[in-house]
C-alpha cells in the first residue's frame, strides 16, 4: 500500500472529521495518523492514510474536494515520501515547556530559536494570544524531546534569559511531571 498525507483547512463546523474519514473509509483507505485542531475559528487536520495500490492520489484529491466543497474547506493531498534517513535524536527525555506574558510580535520565533540551537525538537506546539498584557491570556506550551548530551543546564539558562527578556514567565518540566501537576 501507498501512503498520503492529507491536509484540510476551513472554517470550523461540526462533522469535519465525519465527512473526511467517511469519505476515507468509503475509498478504502486506513487511517494511521491523526492530528486535528482549531485555530480560532478555523479548522486544521493533517491525516495519514495507507491507499489501495489502486487509488491514485489525484482521484483521492478530488473526491475529497468535491465532499469537501460545500463546507467551504480546501484539501491538499501528497504522497508520503520517506527519501532518507529519518530524523532520529539518540537518546532524549519528553519536557515541556510553558511560557505565559504580555503578547508581542516574534515570541515564538525568540523561544524556537534557542529550542533548535541546542538540537532539541519540538514535537507539538500550542500558543494562544488574545493579545494584550494580560499573562494568562498570552499562553505558549511547546512538548519537546531534549537531548541527554547536550548542555541542559545551557539550554535551561538561555531560555530563562529569553523569557526574562520578553516579560515572560517560564516554566520547564519534564513531561512526567508535568501530566502529574495537570493531572484533572
Amino acid at each position: 500500500m501507498n501512503k498520503a498525507v492529507i491536509s484540510v483547512l476551513g472554517p470550523d463546523r461540526p462533522g469535519i472529521i465525519a465527512a473526511v474519514t467517511r469519505m476515507l473509509f468509503e475509498k478504502n483507505c486506513n487511517i494511521e495518523n491523526v492530528s486535528q485542531t482549531i485555530l480560532q475559528s478555523e479548522f486544521s487536520g493533517i491525516f495519514i492514510v495507507a491507499l489501495p495500490s489502486e487509488q491514485s492520489l489525484a482521484d483521492l484529491h478530488d473526491y475529497l474536494e468535491e465532499g469537501l466543497t460545500p463546507l467551504s474547506h480546501h484539501v491538499f493531498v501528497k504522497p508520503l515520501e520517506v527519501t532518507g534517513p529519518v530524523f532520529t535524536i539518540a537518546k532524549s527525555e519528553p519536557f515541556v515547556i510553558t511560557t505565559k506574558g504580555p503578547d508581542r510580535k516574534g515570541l515564538v520565533a525568540a523561544i524556537t530559536e534557542i529550542i533548535a540551537r541546542y538540537g532539541v525538537n519540538v514535537t507539538n506546539l500550542q500558543a494562544v494570544f488574545k493579545g494584550g498584557d494580560d499573562p494568562n491570556s498570552n499562553i505558549m506550551i511547546y512538548e519537546v524531546d531534549i537531548p541527554v548530551d547536550i548542555d541542559q543546564q545551557g539550554l535551561y539558562t538561555d531560555l530563562r534569559a529569553k523569557a526574562a527578556e520578553l516579560s515572560l514567565q517560564i516554566s520547564i518540566q519534564h513531561r512526567n511531571i508535568f501530566e502529574a501537576i495537570n493531572r484533572i
